[in-house]
């Protein structure tokens, strides 16, 4: 059974680890460890992460022979809006606008982009 997402805090490798998982699905350890970008890190180092996030609550694991596979209990979006609201909270004070205006300052959102996103906006009035 998962925990309340506000209290589950993801370090970053812990973070990789789900996005492989949710990319992939259901994995053993070693498949975790090969899609992992390069350098790789040691199998024991990946299989001590998946513990954690079990003890987390947001991974689970069947049993296939003697190994663990496993899979994420909780979906990517869910981790998305905790962590998107933790971010404007923290760092834009609560501020969509002073969030896009980084984006954009930061040249991660073109003009084109910004011409989307108020299609949506005026189409959701």
């Amino acid at each position: 059974m998962t925990k309340n997402l506000s209290d589950i805090q993801l370090t970053n490798k812990e973070e990789e680890v789900m996005q492989i998982l949710w990319d992939n699905g259901p994995l053993f350890v070693k498949e975790i460890v090969a899609l992992m970008p390069d350098p790789k890190p040691h199998v024991n180092t990946i299989s001590t992460f998946v513990r954690l996030l079990e003890q987390k609550g947001v991974v689970t694991h069947e049993v296939h022979g003697g190994s663990f596979k496993y899979k994420a209990l909780i979906p990517r979006e869910n981790v998305r809006k905790k962590s998107l609201g933790t971010l404007l909270k923290n760092y834009f004070n609560n501020s969509g606008k002073g969030l896009v205006s980084a984006l954009v300052e930061e040249e991660k959102v073109s003009v084109d982009e910004l011409k989307e996103l108020i299609k949506i906006i005026e189409s959701k009035k």
